[in-house]
C-alpha cells in the first residue's frame, strides 16, 4: 500500500496513523508519502510503516502561491513515489485530501496495475465557500469551478472511496457520481485503549482552579478566535480570574491569535502551546475541567466531523460546543450544545458547566462509555481494512492483533497514572474531581 498525504506529516495526522497502524496489522507493507514535520527525517520506518517525506514549501498565500504549493508537492509526491516503488511494488495508492490534486497521479500508476483509493477528509468546494464566500468575481468563480472540477476527478477516478461520515458519503454518491457499494463509511473514531484518561497534572492549571481546552487546527474557518473572544467574556465580563485556556494546536492563524491574546491582556489566562504530540494531549485533556468545539457554522463544518469533540470524550472530558449536525452525530446526548453564532450563550453554558461538578461527571462518563461502544476506532479500522481486501483480494488477518490491552490502572508509556475506566466507580470519580480545587 501507497498512502500519500499533504497537509500533515504522519504520524502528527492520527487518522492516517491509525490507518497505517490497522493495515500493517492486518498483514499489509504500508508506505507513505508526506512533507516533514520539524526535525523529521527524509526516510524513517516506525512501528513497521515506511515514511518517505519532503521538504514543505513555504506558507502559500493568495491564488498563485496555492497552485505553486500543490505543483510542488505534487511533483515530490511523484518523484519519492518512483522511489518507493523502486523499492517494492504497491498494489494500492491511496490519496488523502486536502488537495484534490492527486487522482492524476493515480491515473499514472494506473498503467502499472495500480488501484486507487480516496480516503476523503475535506471538502474542498466547502473549505472556498467558508473562507471566501460565495464567488462575485471572475477570479474567485474560476477559482471554486477548479476545484469542483478536481473533486469531480477525484471521484471518478477512484477504484473505492473511504468517507469520513454520511454526509460526505452523500455527497459521494450525488455529487461524485460514485456507485454506494464503492463507498464505505470510516469515521475518525479515537483508539480508546490508546486515548486514556490519567491524573491531572496541576502546574498545568497555571494557578488556576479550571482549565478549558481547545485542541485542534487553527484555521480561518475553526473559529479559534472565538474561543479568545470566550475568554475575554469569561475573565472581563464575568470576573473569572479562576479560568485558565490552553489552546494547543497551530495552523495559518496562530500568530495572528497570539497577537489578539495580548492586544486584550489575555496573556496570563491564555496558554498556546504549539504543536503537540500524544503525551502533551493526554496530559492537558486529562487535566482540563471542559473541553470547546468553537467551530462555526458553514458549508463545511455542518457536515464534517469534528475529531476533537470525540478526542475529549475519549478522555471522560465534557464538551461545549456549537450546534452542527455533524457533532450532534458524534456527540449525541453526551455535550452541551449551543446555537451557532451565540457567543454570550456559549460563555454562560461553559461557566455553568464549570460550576456544575456533577453534571461535568456525568457527561464526561457518559462521553467516555460512547466513544468506547459507539465511535471507537476497532470496528472502523474493521471497516477500513475491509476496502483494502476487496480490492486485492488479500485474505487479512484483521486490523488488530488478537486480544485488546487491558483498561485498568497502571502507568502509560510517559509515566503518567492511568484511570481504571474499566471501573465504573473510579471513571466517575475521576470525571467529577478534575479540577484544582
Amino acid at each position: 500500500m501507497l498512502i500519500i498525504v499533504q497537509n500533515l506529516p504522519v504520524p502528527l495526522d492520527r487518522r492516517v496513523w491509525l490507518e497505517c497502524r490497522a493495515l500493517t496489522d492486518a498483514g499489509y507493507e504500508v508506505s507513505v508519502i508526506c512533507p516533514k514535520g520539524p526535525g523529521d527525517p527524509a526516510y524513517q520506518l516506525l512501528d513497521g510503516v515506511h515514511l518517505h517525506k519532503y521538504a514543505p514549501p513555504p506558507q502559500a498565500e493568495g491564488a498563485l502561491g496555492y497552485a505553486w504549493e500543490f505543483l510542488y508537492c505534487w511533483v515530490r509526491t511523484a518523484l519519492l513515489s518512483v522511489k518507493v516503488r523502486a523499492r517494492r511494488r504497491f498494489d494500492v495508492m491511496q490519496a488523502c485530501n486536502p488537495p484534490d490534486t492527486y487522482w492524476a497521479l493515480a491515473l499514472l500508476w494506473r498503467l502499472g496495475g495500480v488501484k486507487f483509493v480516496f480516503d476523503h477528509h475535506d471538502l474542498n468546494p466547502e473549505v472556498f465557500l467558508s473562507r471566501f464566500g460565495e464567488p462575485r468575481g471572475i477570479a474567485g468563480k474560476l477559482q471554486y469551478r477548479i476545484l469542483k472540477w478536481l473533486e469531480r476527478r477525484t471521484f471518478r477516478t477512484a477504484d473505492r472511496v473511504t468517507s469520513t461520515n454520511t454526509s460526505y458519503q452523500e455527497i459521494a454518491w450525488t455529487r461524485g457520481s460514485v456507485p454506494p457499494e464503492h463507498t464505505t463509511v470510516v469515521r475518525s473514531g479515537p483508539d480508546t485503549t490508546v486515548m486514556r484518561p490519567v491524573e491531572g497534572v496541576d502546574e498545568l492549571r497555571r494557578g488556576g482552579k479550571h482549565l478549558v481546552a481547545y485542541l485542534g487546527i487553527m484555521g480561518p474557518q475553526d473559529g479559534v478566535d472565538g474561543v479568545l473572544e470566550v475568554a475575554r467574556r469569561v475573565v472581563f465580563d464575568h470576573g473569572r480570574t479562576d479560568v485558565r485556556f490552553a489552546l494547543l494546536g497551530f495552523g495559518d492563524c496562530l500568530e495572528d491569535l497570539k497577537k489578539q491574546a495580548t492586544a486584550w491582556e489575555l496573556d496570563p489566562y491564555v496558554e498556546f502551546t504549539g504543536r503537540v504530540g500524544p503525551e502533551q494531549i493526554t496530559r492537558y485533556l486529562s487535566t482540563s475541567s471542559a473541553g470547546l468545539g468553537p467551530d462555526p457554522l458553514s458549508p463545511l463544518n455542518d457536515v464534517s466531523t469534528m475529531n476533537k469533540t470525540m478526542e475529549y470524550m475519549a478522555y471522560a472530558l465534557p464538551v461545549v460546543t456549537y450546534r452542527l449536525r455533524e457533532t450532534v452525530v458524534s456527540a449525541g446526548e453526551c455535550a452541551v450544545l449551543v446555537e451557532p453564532g451565540d457567543v454570550e450563550g456559549f460563555t454562560t453554558a461553559l461557566l455553568d458547566l464549570l460550576d456544575d461538578a456533577e453534571r461535568r461527571g456525568r457527561l464526561g462518563f457518559e462521553g467516555r462509555r460512547r466513544c468506547e461502544a459507539v465511535l471507537d476506532w476497532r470496528p472502523q479500522a474493521e471497516n477500513y481494512v475491509a476496502v483494502f481486501d476487496g480490492l486485492t483480494g488479500f485474505v487479512s488477518r484483521g486490523p488488530f492483533p488478537d486480544g485488546r490491552p487491558e483498561l485498568g490502572a497502571g502507568t502509560d508509556r510517559w509515566g503518567n497514572k492511568m484511570i481504571d475506566v474499566s471501573d465504573d466507580a473510579a471513571l466517575r470519580a475521576f470525571a467529577v474531581n478534575r479540577t484544582g480545587e
